[in-house]
């Protein structure tokens, strides 16, 4: 008899410890789902020619409007991550936000984007060593203390400026949004 009591609080005791570890379990798991997204400021992606061109030519039409594609790019893969919401930075007036020298303002589009409402910010830059390699890069930032939380950069890859965007998707895809 006193074994079958023993058994009956041993028991008792696992199950009791089982629903526990299960609330514990389920707790965690609806915090999770509810973790609201960052508020992230993406801002346009700028241009870095070292090319021999670069100082001659410019940024051509064709330059901008694949620029802006790299940023769409962007945009769209931090959406659909559900892990960001954006923030619209179209009312940046920052002089550093105007001209697309943020890459060299030492920071200063983590205060921009707090301005705006964000929790992060993120500059990405096509570094254009020749008409036919380029660099991309982003980093982000904590606008709270403006420390960098995350910063990434491709390789060296050949093509041409039509073929940014696709250095943008992989690597974000293979970098801050892969898990």
């Amino acid at each position: 008899m006193k074994t079958r009591v023993l058994s009956l609080q041993a028991s008792s005791w696992s199950l009791g410890v089982a629903l526990f570890c299960i609330a514990v379990i389920t707790a965690f798991a609806t915090r999770a789902e509810t973790v609201p997204p960052i508020k992230i400021a993406v801002f346009d992606f700028e241009l870095e020619d070292y090319s021999a061109g670069g100082g001659v030519i410019g940024k051509t039409p064709e330059d901008i409007a694949q620029l802006k594609r790299a940023t769409d790019e962007a945009r769209q893969l931090l959406a659909q991550s559900g892990r960001y919401s954006l923030v619209d930075v179209s009312h940046a007036d920052a002089e550093p936000a105007k001209t697309q020298s943020l890459r060299t303002c030492s920071g200063c589009e983590a205060d921009i984007a707090h301005k705006l409402g964000a929790d992060q910010s993120f500059v990405g830059v096509v570094a254009r060593s020749s008409r036919t390699e380029y660099a991309v890069g982003f980093q982000i930032r904590d606008t709270r203390d403006g420390s960098i939380v995350f910063k990434q950069q491709t390789d060296l890859r050949m093509g041409t400026n039509d073929s940014w965007n696709r250095g943008v998707i992989r690597l974000m895809k293979n970098t801050l949004l892969n898990n």
